[in-house]
């Protein structure tokens, strides 16, 4: 066995006078306790031969105490001799080796007897000694057994404070005498009698009186390692209790050191003791006087900060976190953390000072794996950055509070979502105005924050909240997981606000929104205007959709108070974006989002804050979006009104949907002067018009109507007159719900023209909305009433182009199931409300030029494509009678004339387009001819605008007219000179031009060119067929008509003239009026204007060569022929047929055959050529012929 000699420890001598009981003969080198304790008392034994004894009985006690100690038990006496001999020796024996020895072995026995009584007998013993002890200087073995035996007995301290009080003097006198080996074992006594609380209670008098100063002064003094850890260590004990750690900071230290009394004078001691240990560069005591210092702050530090503060502490403790130890920063960390609550702390620019050497360390413990001291370093930060007096600028470059920046965004990106939080609460705490005010303004760095933030929000796993789990451990684990990322989101949320309030305060400072300090030519990207527009995007791409992400699981009132009160800044973020945000959340179902928030979370008082943090994102929303709706100038105080009502209301309105339908339906008490209720059923119709008017459906549209039938029929009731704002509101909404609702009964229309009544301007209730329209159109006396001003509102409001709308319906475009589209909402109820029309006719006599012209825009497109002739029958006596009207009111003066008569005049035309047969000329046809016809008269060629509906209108009675009334027509017509020479003057323009390359007249003249050609040639024709007497001849000379055929219209192709010789005179002469050349002259331009292969040139030209070789046939018959045979003819009718499928059966093809077979010309069309028609026509389905091809097919049948 390890520690025994070889041969047995028995002393000859003595041994046999000992019992044999004491031989432990088990060991294997067999040991007699007595002969032991007999060597140890022998003075002529040497001190190794003792040790060697003392060691074994150690090994013996420790490794077989179970058979040794019962033998001291059952020999009371032997076992008090046992321990009174060791005591004896451990003051005999100076060799600290084995007093140490001496003193384990006493203690394992004291320990494994378990008796209170050998205690009491050793601790009698030590009094004995310290009694008798000369010198303080013999007293150390037994401080450090009373030592020991605190450390192995529990109940000890109590023990020696209660019945061995008398040793607690012999302690204090050791910290006087100057051993500090003594000292540390007093100290190390000391610190294990404090640390149990009842005895630190019964020796709290004796502290005051005497340990107080000893404990102070001998830390102070104190040179050794071991005295310097032993006092830190008592120190740290006595700190435990708060009366102790008054008396310790109320010590000055007056008198305690009289070589320097002024160092302490007025000031606590212990702080400069601790700075002393913080200088010393030892971590242990480092860390031990932080902590001491940790200690004290904790109860007050209000009362006990500002010692640490004077003495400089914090500087130090600043420069300690240059060092690498995470137990020292640690403590650093916590006792600057407490510092921090003294205002003190900040106003001595102690933070300015050591704001680098923290963002170092900080950035160091990212590096470390201890989440603890990287969470308690962002805590540390965050307090810094809220509690920095803004007075005090606590970042003084920008090369630090870029490091800071960069610190920031490496700790919101750590995996541990607790530290990413802290991380987060710092970067919302350094977002304010006075920690950035150094030009330039970081702009740039703060974005790169807010996103990163907000992108690790948005890389979060959102596992789905279950409360079954909630009563196992791991559905505790996940819902706090879950409840971490709440906070992040939260954190997040409350950073992304600050920025947002950051710049709205740098909108009142000039240099932050210029920006100073940019190179010349360069752009400068950290400016304000930017930042606000990144936050704005943000706002979109990332914040808004987290926060709608997050609520669709679990909606927590916290998030959504800063979510919405973010919002609500955001507003002033741009103010020129605030319409356009507003616009958009609310077509987001914001509105909705926000009601369903206080309903569900702010009934009664509960979550005031949301409460508030609702309303006032509302309030502006609404404020804004009404606004953006108005278009009066001065609307001042019906925006002040509005903004009154939100203000006094919104707060109340915690309801669901069906709670505040129920509440717009109740009537209030007439009994009681109370405006609260139909406050507030002003302020849910506002709500709700806005909300609709954004496709926000927040409740059914048919119970939406029922209970604001409910409120109109309440208001008449109780005689209330709401004010124009809500009257809109209710207009709209009965207007957008009227699809999914019953009519209103008679009551609800009283009460709205009650209401109505009271208004002297509709505009203030009007909105510009298809579906408004179409609801006063439902109700006959609301339109009877109010359909005229509402009708001039709409078009005041509407804003189109007459070029615009003719091209669509030209093309056919407009959809008329698109109910987005205003005018083609309009021309669907025009043609369910024929009515309506005449209110609009009305309009154009007076209303507004402007409203005029749209009207009669409208009606124009309408009139194009509407299939109710009944409809054409109303217009044409109105348009009789507004025509009479308006010539009679500019004195029949066409210079005066309205600028609507012309588009009144398409009008007129488009209705008789209407008729697709002819028509009897009946009194209102008659008197609108004669009308048209004198207002003709009046008119120069230069009034185009005029003329060319009124010569299209005349031509179309000619030609629609039965042939009883034709005849009326043509003498009408023909017996007005004024229109004769009007169409004469017309027809002279035709060859005007200063050159054939180019004319001079615009479209619009052209077109009145050819519409006077056309009516002239029909009346020409009528003429001939009645015989009708002409009073006025038409003079034209011939060869300016051939030559306006030759010029004025530009042929794709170019046909050679070819010169021949003119027939005989006496051909010239059967053929007058035309001469030869004439004629040959206008087939030439004929055939060029034929081969351009235009449907409708083509039909005219065909119809012109018709009628030329039928005159040419009755005049000369071989001048027909000849133009017939001509050998172009072949060529042409090649040209036409070229690359056209089936084009034999094109009508104009045929018509042209037919033309050359009448008149026998087999040259020109073979018989092949006839054969392949018929071959064509024997294989096509007649009925997918259009009628003008199987006429000219018929023509052509009948020609063979």
């Amino acid at each position: 066995m390890a520690g025994f000699a070889p041969e047995p420890l028995i002393c000859e001598r003595f041994h046999s006078r000992h019992d044999p009981h004491w031989l432990l003969e088990f060991l294997p080198s067999p040991l007699c306790l007595a002969c032991a304790i007999e060597t140890l008392k022998e003075d002529g034994v040497s001190l190794i031969r003792k040790k060697h004894v003392v060691s074994c009985l150690r090994d013996v006690l420790t490794q077989h105490a179970t058979r040794v100690i019962p033998l001291f038990v059952q020999n009371e006496r032997i076992c008090a001799y046992f321990i009174t001999t060791l005591f004896g020796i451990l003051h005999i024996v100076e060799d600290s080796s084995i007093q140490d020895l001496l003193i384990e072995v006493l203690v394992q026995l004291v320990v494994q007897l378990k008796l209170e009584r050998y205690l009491h007998y050793l601790l009698d013993e030590c009094q004995k000694e310290l009694c008798k002890i000369a010198t303080t200087r013999n007293s150390l073995p037994v401080f450090i057994l009373l030592g020991k035996l605190a450390d192995a007995i529990p109940l000890f301290a109590d023990t020696l404070v209660t019945e061995h009080s008398n040793l607690i003097e012999h302690l204090a006198t050791g910290l006087m005498y100057p051993s500090e080996r003594i000292k540390a074992a007093v100290c190390y006594l000391y610190g294990k009698l404090y640390s149990v609380p009842s005895a630190a209670e019964q020796l709290s008098i004796h502290f005051k009186d005497k340990l107080n100063s000893l404990v102070l002064t001998t830390l102070k003094n104190a040179q050794t390692m071991e005295l310097q850890l032993n006092s830190m260590g008592l120190l740290k004990q006595l700190l435990k209790y708060d009366n102790f750690v008054s008396i310790i900071m109320s010590f000055t230290g007056k008198g305690a050191d009289s070589a320097s009394p002024e160092l302490f004078e007025g000031d606590s001691l212990l702080p400069l003791i601790l700075k002393k240990l913080l200088l010393s560069r030892d971590e242990i005591l480092q860390v031990a006087s932080t902590q001491c210092m940790a200690t004290i702050l904790v109860y007050s530090p209000a009362k006990y900060a500002p010692a640490f503060i004077q003495a400089d502490i914090p500087e130090f403790l600043f420069e300690c976190l240059f060092c690498m130890s995470e137990s020292l920063t640690w403590s650093v960390y916590c006792c600057l953390l407490l510092l921090t609550e003294e205002q003190l702390f900040f106003s001595k620019c102690h933070t300015v000072y050591g704001i680098e050497p923290f963002i170092k360390s900080l950035k160091e413990t990212l590096h470390l794996n201890n989440t603890e001291l990287q969470k308690q370093g962002l805590l540390l930060f965050t307090e810094i950055l809220k509690k920095q007096p803004e007075e005090i600028k606590l970042f003084t470059n920008i090369a630090t509070f870029k490091d800071t920046v960069s610190v920031l965004m490496e700790a919101v990106k750590c995996p541990v979502i607790e530290v990413a939080s802290e991380a987060v609460k710092a970067v919302t705490a350094i977002l304010r105005k006075d920690h950035l005010s150094f030009p330039p303004i970081q702009y740039g760095q703060l974005e790169n924050l807010i996103e990163t933030i907000l992108m690790r929000c948005n890389d979060l796993p959102l596992a789905p909240f279950n409360k079954r789990l909630m009563d196992h451990q791991g559905g505790r684990c996940k819902n706090t997981v879950i409840s971490q990322q709440a906070q992040f989101l939260q954190n997040a949320l409350e950073s992304f606000r600050n920025a947002c309030s950051l710049a709205v305060q740098y909108q009142k400072d000039p240099l932050a929104q210029k920006n100073t300090f940019t190179a010349p030519n360069s752009e400068n990207i950290d400016t304000l205007k930017r930042f606000s527009e990144f936050l704005l995007w943000i706002s979109d791409s990332l914040c808004i959709p987290l926060v709608m992400k997050y609520s669709e699981r679990a909606i927590r009132p916290g998030i959504m108070e800063v979510f919405i009160s973010a919002l609500s800044i955001l507003f002033n973020v741009m103010p020129d974006m605030h319409e356009r945000l507003s616009i958009k959340m609310a077509s987001s179902s914001f509105i909705q989002l926000i009601l369903e928030l206080k309903a569900k979370f702010c009934s009664g008082q509960s979550n005031a804050a949301l409460n508030q943090a609702c309303s006032s994102f509302l309030h502006s929303m609404c404020l804004s979006l009404h606004l953006s709706s108005e278009k009066m100038v001065d609307s001042s105080k019906k925006n002040q009104e509005i903004s009154e009502l939100l203000w006094k209301t919104l707060p109340l309105l915690n309801f669901s949907a069906l709670e505040s339908l129920r509440l717009l339906s109740e009537t209030p008490d007439p009994l009681y002067l109370n405006e609260t209720l139909r406050n507030q059923q002003y302020s849910l119709l506002f709500l709700f018009y806005l909300a609709f008017s954004h496709e926000d459906r927040i409740v059914p549209e048919a119970d939406l109507f029922s209970a604001i039938s409910s409120f109109l029929l309440s208001v008449e009731d109780q005689g209330d007159c709401p004010p124009p704002y809500i009257v809109k509101a209710i207009l709209y909404l009965l207007a957008i719900c009227q699809h999914k609702s019953k009519a209103l009964d008679l009551a609800c229309l009283s009460a709205i023209r009650k209401i109505l009544d009271v208004i002297s301007d509709l505009s203030q209730v009007y909105i510009h909305h298809p579906l408004l329209l179409k609801f006063f159109l439902q109700y006959p006396d609301l339109m009877g009433r109010y359909g005229h001003s509402i009708l001039q509102l709409w078009f005041s409001y509407e804003d189109f182009s007459l070029t615009e709308y003719e091209d669509a319906a030209t093309r056919g475009s407009v959809d008329f199931s698109d109910s987005s589209n205003n005018f083609n909402s309009l021309i669907c109820m025009l043609k369910g409300n024929p009515s309506a029309i005449l209110v609009l006719l009305d309009l154009v006599c007076f209303g507004t030029n402007e409203v005029a012209q749209k009207v009669l825009i409208s009606l124009k497109i309408f009139l194009r494509i509407a299939e109710d002739i009944h409809v054409c029958d109303l217009l044409r006596s109105q348009f009789l009678q507004i025509l009479q009207q308006l010539l009679v009111e500019n004195n029949s003066s066409i210079s005066q004339v309205s600028q609507n008569v012309p588009l009144l005049l398409n009008l007129l035309f488009l209705v008789q387009l209407r008729y697709a047969t002819e028509q009897e000329l009946d009194n209102t046809s008659f008197r609108l001819l004669r009308l048209v016809i004198n207002l003709c008269g009046k008119c120069t060629p230069t009034d185009s605008e005029i003329l060319q509906p009124s010569l299209n209108f005349l031509y179309w009675s000619l030609q629609q007219t039965i042939p009883s009334s034709q005849q009326i027509v043509v003498v009408l017509l023909l017996s007005n000179k004024s229109l004769i020479e009007l169409l004469e003057k017309v027809l002279h323009c035709t060859w005007m031009a200063t050159s054939f390359s180019e004319p001079v007249f615009s479209s619009c003249i052209e077109s009145l060119i050819c519409s006077a050609w056309l009516l002239t040639a029909s009346l020409l024709t009528q003429q001939n067929i009645y015989n009708i007497e002409v009073h006025h001849m038409i003079s034209l000379d011939v060869d300016k008509v051939f030559n306006a055929v030759d010029y004025r219209k530009k042929s794709i192709l170019f046909f050679d003239k070819q010169e021949k010789e003119l027939p005989q005179s006496k051909e010239n002469i059967s053929l007058f009026p035309l001469a030869m050349w004439h004629v040959l002259s206008l087939v030439a331009r004929l055939q060029n204007l034929l081969v351009q292969k235009d449907f409708l040139l083509s039909q005219t030209v065909i119809g012109c060569l018709e009628v030329l070789l039928e005159y040419l046939h009755l005049k000369n018959q071989s001048t027909a022929c000849h133009i017939a045979s001509h050998p172009w003819n072949k060529f042409l009718l090649i040209t036409l047929l070229d690359g056209n499928e089936n084009s034999f059966l094109n009508s104009e093809i045929l018509r042209l055959i037919s033309l050359f077979m009448k008149y026998q010309d087999i040259r020109t069309v073979s018989e092949t050529e006839i054969s392949h028609i018929l071959e064509e026509a024997a294989h096509i389905n007649v009925l997918e012929l259009s009628n003008d091809t199987i006429s000219a097919l018929r023509l052509f049948l009948l020609q063979m």
